[in-house]
């Protein structure tokens, strides 16, 4: 049963989201929206790590070392598929909590 503290407080959660997020620019990311700071802090840091696997393994396929690369470029492929698996369940759960809210919110 919806009551009013359940709506007030859900209204209030709402607002709080919708205040704190912050703009990231990405590379990977498609949308601008990231929810919080450590979110931005996180993805760059990912983007970074995938950005340096994939310049290492371009130096061990000149240093013929075909092992390593293929290893190096597999564990960015394995990054980059985290991180788009990890943002749409995060758009998920957002967009379910979207639909908590009456629409007159």
């Amino acid at each position: 049963m919806i009551t009013r503290s359940n709506l007030a407080e859900q209204l209030r959660e709402y607002q709080i989201r919708s205040k704190n997020d912050w703009a990231s620019f990405s590379f990977f990311s498609s949308t601008a929206n990231i929810p919080s700071r450590a979110d931005v802090v996180i993805s760059v840091l990912l983007e970074l790590w995938i950005f340096a696997l994939l310049i290492f393994s371009g130096i061990s396929l000149y240093l013929r070392y075909m092992r390593v690369a293929f290893l190096l470029i597999c564990a960015a492929t394995l990054l980059f598929v985290f991180m788009r698996v990890v943002k749409r369940v995060r758009q998920n759960r957002k967009s379910k909590r979207r639909m908590l809210l009456p629409l007159s919110m």
